[in-house]
């Protein structure tokens, strides 16, 4: 096997590990509130944030912020990376490293669903999602910016 195929392999191990010891207890563990926002980290490890939290943290941004939507359709303002849903886990070079917050968005929010949970299952600790995606930001009365920078 090559190095990419037994580090995928030894981390499938270490999610299916920490399923397995999560089933064992007794009580769910209480939500640990995130380090960036004012938000529980939810069951799949990644935080829900609204389009006002998001808004807010723009203003003194320290976060990296990723448009994972496919086909391209537009970002919001400060944008960092562009890398589609279901190719953000072989991206791992473009991405801070896995304790920095990271932000990840789409249209809607399934995509970013998708893409927070599979960064977690990665080992990144600091990931928090938009709730409702471009579609909350825009009908929030923020801008929609079209083409990449």
């Amino acid at each position: 096997m090559n190095k990419v195929s037994m580090r995928h392999l030894a981390s499938l191990m270490l999610v299916l590990l920490v399923l397995v010891l999560a089933g064992c207890n007794a009580a769910p563990p209480a939500a640990a509130p995130s380090a960036l926002f004012d938000a529980a980290q939810n069951s799949d490890g990644f935080a829900d944030i609204s389009v006002a939290q998001l808004a807010n943290a723009l203003e003194n941004k320290n976060f990296t912020l990723v448009n994972v939507h496919i086909p391209y359709a537009g970002e919001l303002p400060e944008t960092d990376l562009f890398i589609p849903f279901n190719e953000i886990d072989s991206h791992e070079g473009e991405l801070p490293d896995k304790d920095s917050p990271i932000v990840v968005y789409c249209r809607s929010g399934a995509m970013s669903t998708q893409a927070a949970a599979t960064l977690v299952a990665a080992g990144y600790t600091q990931v928090y999602e938009l709730d409702g995606g471009m579609v909350a930001w825009t009908e929030a009365g923020h801008e929609l910016l079209s083409g990449r920078k």
